[in-house]
């Protein structure tokens, strides 16, 4: 129990991963606070630390259990959840005072190591949760996660191992979160998933659902719905089967932002055929170029994976040649790093580390170059942005063409008086690799670049 008299007890929580990690962590201090439970940003000043953990790949995990370690030693209570949780023997062998270990989008599971580890307060004041529940995001934007799980079996990735298969939310509960959040001020919706284009189709298909084929799916009547709200809305992890194309007419109508964030991975046949990804090269591409010209300002970002096991010399190159013709927007790509128990490691042909990394700068070279062409095509033009920060006569910004901490930024010099989740209307003066250049303009009705 807490050790300070008259006040109730406090928990600190580390937040590591993706955002869907996040909005695990803010589905716990939702309830913790709910509980009457006080969340403090210290160690020192917590009776009980709760730290989410990422377990993609080995950084990640180094990091998880680097954090539990410093949370054990300044603290010692300590629970553990998140995605390394699913395999708690590794936790445990090395952190063994760990109180308790959980897994992935186990909030209740969190909550019955408090309660018993840290008795709730008695009358908790449940009032203390506003509508939609705690954001650990600035107040401005939120992630809207959709749906849980991934019924892909990608050759490099354990995600389905640690989160089991998809399970999509009600598109009821997921409108009235989404509802709560705007009414609260929140202007930008970013809606996560493992995979947000295979909302809804569990609730018929169960198996073999990303064939070339069409088939029922909720995406689009999900993305409708949201489009109504007075709010951005910007998906994230779009695998790029048929029927997204019929998103890109809602993005012509104004309801989402003209942003697709779609994991490519890469650009041979035969690796993505060794990766199990759902989709050959050459028809993704026909559908970048498809997607383009219903929407002109469409900004598609991706990420990629270099030295797969087995990529040849040949096999980059065609990848490189791939990125030259879809010239996407926003762009990152990893070296390989083998996962504990993916099936990729069983692969012949392991790529060196330091081709690897060769690989890796020649591909963010061409990838640089395509960036700086399309960010100076946008100069000249007048967009929307809005307002994250403020750093002195600076204002940094973002336009509908970027996510926030994972994209580009839109500089704004003297804005005027402003305030971070402002939209204001601005010019695009100049551009380099990554950002963009910008000055206030008072026309309210300036249109897209």
């Amino acid at each position: 129990m807490s050790n300070r008299p008259n006040q109730n007890p406090t928990v600190g929580l580390v937040s590591l991963g993706c955002p869907k990690a996040l909005v695990d962590s803010e589905q716990i201090v939702s309830r913790l606070k709910s509980e009457g439970y006080r969340l403090v940003p210290s160690y020192e000043d917590a009776d009980l630390v709760v730290v989410n953990t990422c377990g993609f790949i080995d950084s990640a995990k180094a990091e998880s259990l680097e954090t539990i370690g410093e949370a054990l030693s300044a603290n010692g209570k300590v629970l553990v959840t998140g995605c390394m949780g699913a395999k708690p023997e590794e936790i445990l062998k090395i952190h063994p005072k760990v109180l308790g270990v959980s897994g992935p989008h186990q909030a209740d599971a969190v909550m019955s190591s408090v309660h018993e580890h840290l008795p709730r307060p008695h009358d908790p004041r449940i009032d203390l949760v506003p509508p939609g529940g705690l954001k650990l995001t600035p107040q401005h934007y939120a992630y809207l996660k959709i749906s849980e799980g991934c019924n892909h079996k990608c050759s490099f990735c354990i995600i389905p191992d640690m989160r089991g298969k998809l399970r999509s939310r009600p598109l009821g509960m997921v409108m009235r979160e989404a509802e709560a959040l705007v009414e609260r001020g929140v202007g930008e919706l970013l809606v996560i998933s493992q995979d947000t284009s295979a909302y809804g189709v569990d609730l018929k298909y169960q198996t073999d659902y990303w064939q070339e084929r069409e088939y029922e799916t909720r995406i689009h009547d999900l993305a409708r719905a949201l489009g109504e709200l007075d709010a951005w809305v910007r998906l994230h992890y779009v695998y790029p089967y048929p029927h997204v194309d019929s998103l890109i007419g809602l993005m012509n109508e104004g309801l989402i932002l003209p942003y697709l964030d779609i994991p490519f991975q890469h650009g041979s046949a035969r690796v993505l055929k060794a990766m199990r990804r759902p989709a050959a090269s050459e028809n993704t591409l026909q559908r970048v170029q498809a997607w383009r010209q219903e929407c002109p300002q469409l900004i598609i970002r991706s990420t990629f994976i270099v030295g797969f096991p087995g990529e040849t010399e040949e096999e980059f190159e065609e990848l490189l040649d791939w990125l030259r013709a879809a010239e996407l927007d926003r762009v990152g790509a990893f070296e390989y790093s083998p996962v504990e128990g993916a099936r990729a490691n069983e692969l012949a042909d392991p790529v060196p580390d330091e081709v690897k990394h060769e690989r890796w700068q020649r591909f963010m070279e061409v990838q640089s170059e395509i960036s700086a062409r399309r960010l100076e095509r946008r100069v000249g033009g007048s967009e929307p942005v809005v307002i994250d920060k403020l750093e002195g006569d600076v204002a940094i910004a973002r336009s509908y063409g970027d996510a926030p901490e994972i994209d580009g930024q839109v500089i704004v010099e003297n804005p005027g008086p402003v305030e971070p989740g402002d939209f204001i209307d601005v010019e695009i003066t100049g551009s380099d690799a990554h950002d963009l250049f910008a000055r206030r303009i008072d026309d309210p009705e300036a249109p897209l670049a």
